[in-house]
């Protein structure tokens, strides 16, 4: 019965695996000696754990941390950059317009006491065409003409000069064939400027062209013009 009990009870669980004995002891009981480790005394190695990758590791998460703020920290850098420059283009045109107001004001400053001074230089102007001007009188009044004109005073309104209305003021107005247009032919009273500003305008005489009249040949040498005498051209 427990004969075939036990065959039939080794049939369902299949052939069983042999036994192997070893023998750990570490003195050998035959001669009495140490033995050496072996495998059968060497203790197991530990089983190292499996790698798990469920995300990324601590020096890749500081890395992307490093790059981030650097990005960061450039982009502030280009965005303070961006506004210094801005403020010292503010400040260049500022300072140009204060320099450019402040030169404008001393110019008018300038033309102001010298628009003053314009009837002085046309008292001497008249005391030298009618022959005043002379001794101690025409040094001192040559001194104030030369200190004006460094300063920038500047005279104009000459005769031969072509009109222009934007600085002589025409009194006076005639024509003649000698001119091939406005011309200014008697000059009244000078015209001043300071550097670009017009103090006074000059008064002169305008000769305009005369149309349909032929300007007459001069003789030469007291001779009569090509072309014949007064009898030849009335006929």
């Amino acid at each position: 019965m427990t004969h075939s009990y036990d065959e039939s009870e080794n049939q369902g669980r299949g052939p069983e695996e042999p036994v192997v004995v070893r023998d750990r002891r570490r003195v050998d009981p035959q001669t009495g000696q140490v033995r050496p480790p072996g495998p059968a005394h060497a203790a197991p190695e530990p089983e190292e754990a499996p790698v798990e990758h469920a995300g990324p590791s601590l020096g890749e998460t500081i890395m992307e941390d490093s790059v981030s703020v650097v990005s960061d920290v450039e982009k502030e850098l280009a965005e303070r950059t961006a506004d210094l420059q801005r403020l010292q283009a503010e400040y260049a045109n500022y300072r140009k317009r204060v320099e450019r107001d402040r030169e404008a004001v001393v110019i008018g400053a300038k033309a102001t006491v010298v628009n003053d001074l314009l009837p002085l230089l046309d008292d001497l102007e008249r005391a030298e065409q009618h022959g005043d001007l002379t001794g101690a009188f025409k040094a001192v009044g040559d001194k104030l003409i030369s200190g004006l004109q460094r300063a920038g005073l500047e005279s104009f309104g000459a005769e031969g000069e072509p009109f222009d209305p934007s600085v002589h003021e025409a009194v006076q107005h005639n024509t003649s064939p000698d001119v091939a247009g406005p011309t200014v032919t008697v000059v009244m009273r000078r015209g001043y400027r300071f550097g670009d500003r017009v103090l006074r305008a000059a008064l002169v005489g305008v000769t305009d062209h005369e149309p349909g009249a032929a300007p007459v040949d001069p003789s030469v040498g007291g001779e009569l013009p090509l072309g014949g005498g007064v009898d030849e051209q009335q006929q």
